[in-house]
C-alpha cells in the first residue's frame, strides 16, 4: 500500500479522497490554486502545496507543477479525482514515467475508451448495442449531411474527446447542421484541445443509465450495478439514483454484462463508468465510457456498501479485488442531488459569492459530501457544484420522502442554488412514478 498520495484536484472530491486515505492510514498531499488558498479541507491533508493562480490552465491543468508537487511532497501516487486531468492519458503517462503511480487505468486503455469513436468500435466488436453513428469522424459538412439524410434528423454532434456535455449539439434539420458542427468543434477544441467530432442518430426522450465497474490487475472485473442519471440540463446531471426505476431485471442484467464485456476487451483497470441510453422499449445503446471516478459515485457506494475511492487506491497498489460479482448486490434505494451554485430561474446562471449561512440536513441515511461552510466564497473560476446531498432508504418512496425533507432542511443563504428546483422535481408526479427522461427538465423548466 502507498504511504503518501497526492490529490490533483480540489473541493469536494479532494476532501472525499483525503477522508478515505486517512481511514486507510495513507498520508495525503493536496495541491491548490490561489483561489482555493485558505480552503478548510487543506488543513485536513498532511501537506498542501500551491501550484499557481486561479485559472485552471495555470494551476490544476499544469502537469509540470503537479509533478513538482509530487516530488516536493514525497508522494508515491497521484489520485486525479474527476474533471481537470483525470482523463488525460498524457498525464497518466507522465506520472508513471516519473515513478508516481496514477490511480486510474493505463494510458493506453484511457486513450482507447476516452476517444468515443474508438470506444464505439470496441462496443461493436464485443456485441454491445450502439446508437447508429457516423463511420468514423466527420471530415466535412458534406459527410455530415450524407449521414444525417441516411439515418434521418435529428442528429447529435459529439466531440470524440472529453465529456460533461461539452462539444455536443443537436441539429434538427439540414439548415442547423453546419452551424451546430461549427459550435461543437469550437467548444471541444477549447475544452479538450481536440475539435474532432462524430455524429449519432438522436434518440428522442431516452433515459440515461450508466453501469459502474471496477477492475483489478489480476483479471477480475466486477460491475456494481447501475445508476439512472436521466435528470439533466444541458447534458449535465442534476439528480441520480440507484437502482434505476422501472427497469426490467433482464434489461439491468444485460446492460451490466455488456459493460463488463466492453471493459474486458479494452484492457481497462481501476474504476470506470459505461454509459447507455435506454429507449421506451428498453432497448439500450452504448454511448461512452468515462475513465475515472464519477461525480455520482456515492449513489453506488450507498446501495452496494463498497467504498469506491478505497477500491481505486487498492487496485492501483496492485491488490486483488476483495469481493466477487456474486457478492455485490443492491440494498435499498439511494438518491443524489447535486447542489450547484446557480440560478435555475435564469437559465441556470452561475451564482458565485459568499455563503452567509449554511444548515446541513442530517438524520438516518443522510449524507452530504461538500467542502463548503458558512463564510466560504464560491469562486466564479470553477464548476458551480458545491456539494452532493444523498439519501439511502429501504425503498424508493422512502428515499424520495427523505430527500424532500432534506432539501427543505438545507439552508444556504447568500447565493442561489439548484435545491429549490430539485425539490419541485421530487414533488412531481412524473419523478415519483419514474417517468422522466433526459429532456424532461428542458420541457418542464427551461421553456
Amino acid at each position: 500500500m502507498f504511504k503518501r498520495i497526492l490529490i490533483a484536484n480540489r473541493g469536494e472530491i479532494a476532501l472525499r479522497i483525503i477522508r478515505a486515505c486517512r481511514e486507510m492510514g495513507v498520508e495525503t498531499v493536496v495541491v491548490f490554486s490561489e483561489a482555493d488558498r485558505g480552503a478548510a479541507y487543506l488543513d485536513l491533508a498532511d501537506e498542501a502545496i500551491c501550484i499557481g493562480p486561479p485559472r485552471s490552465a495555470e494551476s490544476y491543468l499544469k502537469i509540470d507543477r503537479i509533478i513538482s508537487a509530487c516530488e516536493v511532497g514525497g508522494a508515491e501516487a497521484v489520485h486525479p479525482g474527476f474533471g481537470f486531468l483525470s482523463e488525460n492519458a498524457h498525464f497518466a503517462d507522465v506520472c508513471r514515467s516519473c515513478d508516481y503511480e496514477f490511480i486510474g487505468p493505463s494510458s493506453e486503455a484511457m486513450a482507447l475508451v476516452g476517444d468515443k469513436n474508438s470506444a464505439r468500435e470496441i462496443a461493436q466488436k464485443v456485441g454491445v448495442p450502439r446508437v447508429p453513428g457516423s463511420d468514423g469522424l466527420i471530415e466535412s459538412d458534406g459527410d455530415a449531411l450524407k449521414f444525417a439524410n441516411h439515418v434521418g434528423f435529428p442528429v447529435l454532434i459529439k466531440a470524440t474527446a472529453g465529456g460533461g456535455g461539452r462539444g455536443m449539439r443537436i441539429a434538427k434539420d439540414a439548415e442547423q447542421l453546419k452551424t451546430a458542427i461549427q459550435q461543437a468543434v469550437q467548444e471541444a477544441q477549447l475544452s479538450f484541445g481536440n475539435g474532432k467530432v462524430y455524429l449519432e442518430k438522436f434518440i428522442e426522450n431516452p433515459r440515461h443509465v450508466e453501469v459502474q465497474i471496477i477492475a483489478d490487475h489480476h483479471g477480475n472485473i466486477v460491475h456494481l450495478w447501475e445508476r439512472d442519471c436521466s435528470l439533466q440540463r444541458r447534458h449535465q446531471k442534476l439528480i441520480e439514483e440507484s437502482p434505476a426505476p422501472n427497469l426490467k431485471q433482464s434489461t439491468r442484467q444485460a446492460m451490466c454484462e455488456a459493460a463488463t464485456r466492453l471493459t474486458r476487451e479494452s484492457g481497462y483497470t481501476n474504476a470506470g463508468t459505461v454509459e447507455f441510453l435506454v429507449d421506451k422499449e428498453e432497448n439500450f445503446y452504448f454511448i461512452e465510457m468515462n475513465a475515472r471516478i464519477q461525480v455520482e459515485h456515492p449513489v453506488t457506494e450507498l446501495v452496494t456498501g463498497i467504498d469506491l475511492i478505497k477500491a481505486q487506491i487498492r487496485v492501483a497498489a496492485g491488490e486483488e479485488l476483495p469481493f466477487k460479482q456474486s457478492e455485490v448486490c443492491q440494498h435499498g434505494w439511494a438518491i443524489e442531488c447535486r447542489i450547484n451554485a446557480e440560478d435555475p430561474d435564469h437559465h441556470f446562471r452561475p451564482c458565485p459569492g459568499t455563503i452567509e449561512k449554511l444548515i446541513i440536513p442530517g438524520g438516518f441515511g443522510v449524507r452530504f459530501d461538500s467542502h463548503v461552510y458558512a463564510g466560504y466564497t464560491v469562486s466564479p473560476t470553477y464548476d458551480s457544484m458545491i456539494g452532493k446531498l444523498l439519501v439511502h432508504q429501504p425503498t424508493r418512496p422512502e428515499a424520495i420522502a427523505c430527500m424532500r425533507r432534506c432539501l427543505n432542511e438545507l439552508k444556504i443563504k447568500g447565493i442561489k442554488t439548484s435545491a429549490p428546483l430539485q425539490l419541485k422535481i421530487l414533488e412531481s408526479n412524473d419523478f415519483q412514478n419514474g417517468l422522466v427522461d433526459t429532456s424532461w427538465i428542458e420541457r418542464n423548466f427551461m421553456k
